[in-house]
């Protein structure tokens, strides 16, 4: 092709499997900073980018990370419909230089579909100290495709990746198809598909058809390829023949033997001796136990100082937002709602939710991208497993501790339908970031005072941990009956890869974090307790006779609340904390003081005597923890259960499901405590 003939712009599509650093080679072509995790199926969503290589433009398409084109999981399924729907001009397939026989499986799978395509050998670095010896020569002799040898963290071979997709994109550097054979009952199958192909080239005929053979369940062909099917089914006895998938594997074992050499045996020796603890049936789950308690442990307590200082710093824009508004004489009305209602609900929950957000997310990410929460996910799955689902849902689950909203978008991961709408009806069992000033703070309250100062914090995180293990039991019990009900799932455990531990690069982890979750979750919180505060303000000042509407709905909700061991001003604050859960316990003082404006506390101290005086005991104290714990999802995950799920009736349910459960536990609690204490 002459340089005349080259476009002004090609369309390059990034496809890999999970832990391959597809990420990270995105980041360094493009120059956008995303973030590079280390579980499967974090990529969910298509990312796009874009370079310039000579006079050319790139555009490039991250696809979700995938093992195969098999369409089984959401991330299967985007990106087989990117291969098959996007018109490109070069398809880049990152594998990992440490895991080439693995990652074989999709490179052959890609290249039964097109062969403009490049293959980016990631890793080679780390494959360099663990003593594998690649021959990329023959490797691309045997693929027929372009092999490049890279390590995208070290901006080793990225040059020539980025010239190797300029010359396949253009027609410069011509591929080839390897034409693999199989058994002969197999290629009489191909060939009866070849047969019914119309208007497609020969050359591309054999492809075509082990594409079909491969998903001959999952589309709608035309009529003489349907005939055709029918008569490999006929061959098979009826059956769905997998035999090209086994004689892939063969394949791969073929060409890994031929073009790679192990010259240590023991590459990965230290993570399996690591993983034989952090993994085993004794101290797995202890472990992990341990690990997230100190997790919460400096959430609680790096979370304390921040949040004082934020709610200083808003006390004193409050104050100055005041003057401003009295010496520009705004009507007091306005000033009272934009002021004591927005601003005061915004700055409740800005101060209250950004400190343990910004200390949590960061360590989550942190053991993401270390390798270690796959294996939280393999110490799970046989818990899980019993409850009809998988260890899939267990990492969810601890998504839904740093917010709700975050644990169901992380259901895509879980390839079965009904297993993913159990998945993201019981994630709000997971008591968020906002719920944990509420849950620490009566916990503090009423349950360590006994204890010495010291130890406080520690006794906190002890019981916060153990309320979270009450939370995880529930989480398996709705599960396990949802999928014996209207969600019936067989409980199969998931394969999954354990990859490599890798350390984490901490400043982009921590950057990434803040950036992709906490001033997201954030943001989508601010956005709703802007006009939840103008109601509240409304509801508190606005009268009805003698009394305002918040004294009304109080007076109404009460009677049904003391069934459940609450009162109605706490019962109130719940369902006018249903913005933000951040808001509950400073909506619930500002009914007990009257003073119709939303009421944060100075001290612990001091809001346990407020408590007190209005009625807490101990019971009060347990019931508002189990309804803390299960109660509707704020606004933010019920938003995001319609949008993942697509239906407003699973939304509804997951409102009304943990609300049911929360209900009937505090019932259960106040009748308890009424009989027996």
């Amino acid at each position: 092709m002459s340089d005349n003939n080259i476009k002004s712009e090609y369309t390059v599509l990034l496809a890999g499997n999970p832990n391959v650093g597809k990420s990270t080679v995105f980041n360094a072509l493009t120059g956008m900073k995303q973030h590079t995790g280390n579980w499967a199926g974090k990529t969910v969503s298509t990312a796009e980018g874009s370079y310039k290589y000579n006079s050319s433009h790139f555009r490039l398409l991250d696809l979700p990370g995938t093992y195969s084109l098999n369409a089984s999981s959401p991330d299967e399924k985007a990106a087989l419909n990117a291969i098959e729907t996007v018109e490109y001009d070069c398809i880049a397939v990152v594998i990992d230089a440490t895991s080439i026989e693995r990652n074989l499986n999709l490179v052959l799978q890609i290249l039964q579909i097109t062969n403009k395509a490049v293959v980016c050998v990631n890793l080679a670095d780390e494959a360099e100290k663990q003593h594998i010896d690649i021959d990329y020569d023959e490797l691309s002799l045997q693929l027929g495709v372009p092999v490049v040898r890279t390590a995208a963290r070290k901006k080793l071979g990225l040059k020539q990746l980025i010239e190797e997709i300029s010359n396949v994109a253009s027609g410069r550097r011509k591929t080839y198809t390897v034409t693999r054979k199989y058994d002969d009952k197999t290629e009489n199958e191909i060939k009866i598909i070849c047969d019914a192909l119309s208007d497609i080239p020969n050359s591309e005929k054999r492809q075509t058809a082990i594409h079909i053979l491969e998903r001959k369940q999952d589309i709608t062909y035309d009529e003489k390829i349907r005939n055709a099917l029918l008569k490999v089914s006929e061959l098979n006895g009826g059956e769905t023949s997998d035999i090209i998938a086994k004689a892939r594997v063969g394949q791969c074992e073929e060409i890994y033997k031929l073009c790679v050499n192990r010259r240590n045996g023991e590459y990965r020796s230290r993570d399996r001796k690591i993983d034989k603890i952090l993994t085993s049936r004794i101290f797995g789950i202890p472990v992990m136990l341990l690990l997230f308690g100190v997790i919460f442990y400096i959430t609680i307590v790096g979370a304390n100082y921040p949040s004082e200082w934020l709610s200083s710093l808003f006390s004193f824009i409050g104050e100055k937002l005041t003057l401003f508004a009295d010496n520009t004489g705004t009507p007091f009305w306005l000033k009272n709602l934009l002021i004591d209602g927005v601003y005061t609900t915004l700055s409740n929950v800005v101060s209250v939710m950004l400190p343990p957000m910004a200390i949590f997310f960061p360590l989550f990410t942190i053991l993401e991208d270390l390798g270690y929460l796959p294996r939280v996910a393999f110490n799970l799955d046989s818990v899980f497993c019993r409850a009809g689902t998988n260890g899939k849902q267990g990492l969810t689950m601890l998504m839904g501790f740093g917010c709700n909203a975050c644990g169901v978008t992380g259901c895509r991961i879980i390839d079965g339908e009904n297993e993913r709408k159990i998945a993201v009806l019981t994630n709000n069992f997971s008591p968020c970031n906002g719920r944990f000033p509420t849950l620490i703070a009566i916990i503090s309250m009423f349950f360590v005072g006994v204890f010495p100062i010291a130890v406080q914090s520690a006794v906190s995180a002890f019981i916060l941990v153990g309320i979270i293990l009450v939370s995880i039991l529930v989480s398996l019990l709705v599960s396990f009956i949802l999928s014996k009900t209207i969600l019936k799932v067989s409980g199969k455990s998931f394969i999954m890869e354990l990859p490599p531990y890798r350390v984490p690069q901490i400043g982009k982890t921590i950057v990434r974090s803040l950036l992709d979750r906490t001033v997201f979750v954030l943001g989508r919180a601010v956005l709703v307790a802007v006009p939840a505060g103008a109601v509240i303000w409304l509801l508190a000042n606005i009268h009805a006779g003698s009394e305002t509407i918040i004294s009304y709905i109080t007076a109404f909700l009460d009677p049904f609340a003391k069934i459940m061991g609450l009162d109605g001003a706490i019962l109130t604050g719940f369902i006018l904390g249903f913005p933000a859960n951040e808001i509950v316990l400073p909506t619930t003082l500002m009914i007990y003081l009257s003073n119709g404006t939303m009421t944060d506390y100075g001290s612990l101290t001091q809001l346990h005597d407020i408590l007190i005086s209005n009625g807490w005991t101990i019971k009060t104290a347990v019931c508002t923890l189990i309804f803390t714990l299960m109660h509707f999802p704020c606004s933010t995950t019920c938003i995001t259960v319609k949008k993942e799920t697509g239906s407003i009736k699973w939304a509804i349910l997951s409102f009304i499901l943990p609300t049911v459960c929360g209900i009937i536990c505090c019932i259960a609690a106040n009748l308890i405590f009424d009989i027996f204490l």
